[in-house]
């Protein structure tokens, strides 16, 4: 999964501009997965996959915000990025206390949305990093024996030595 590139996650029901989109990341060198749904990119999508979203706020059905929460519920952690043509306020509010990347509308120009997909795909390498760090993390604490589980709690509450 390390060695994946991370891919470009674009959901929006306009297949004009889905289509737009995954020429222009394309070129950009960018890995590209276009779904015209949220239904559609829920079905086929792995959570634990890399990259990030590019997501329309404004979809029938399951709508942008919605899709938001209910990767949260499935606890993924892909950076979401907002393209919309229909936003306000209240709706950018909203999407960036529910953790979005970025909020930009549309037309979008080329290089600010580039630059935002840049930006959320740096993120999600910087939360795998430190998932991976976590769980090495883990993985060595789980190895230690009882005797050395205690003598470690006590380092970590500053004993000294002698006192341990």
């Amino acid at each position: 999964m390390a060695d994946a590139a991370p891919t470009v996650y674009l959901v929006d029901d306009d297949p004009d501009l889905l289509k737009a989109l995954q020429r222009l990341l394309q070129s950009a060198g960018l890995q590209v997965a276009a779904f015209g749904s949220a239904h559609d990119f829920l079905h086929d999508h792995d959570r634990l996959a890399q990259g990030c979203l590019v997501l329309d706020l404004a979809m029938p059905g399951l709508n942008g915000l919605q899709l938001q929460r209910e990767l949260a519920l499935r606890a993924s952690s892909l950076p979401i990025v907002f393209l919309t043509g229909r936003g306000d306020i209240a709706a950018s509010v909203q999407a960036m206390k529910h953790g979005a990347a970025d909020f930009l509308t549309k037309p979008v120009d080329d290089a600010e949305l580039l630059a935002a997909i840049q930006q959320a795909l740096a993120t999600d390498r910087q939360r795998r990093g430190a998932l991976v760090e976590r769980d090495r993390i883990a993985g060595r604490l789980a190895g230690l024996t009882e005797r050395e589980r205690q003598v470690l709690e006590q380092v970590v509450r500053g004993r000294l030595n002698k006192q341990i």
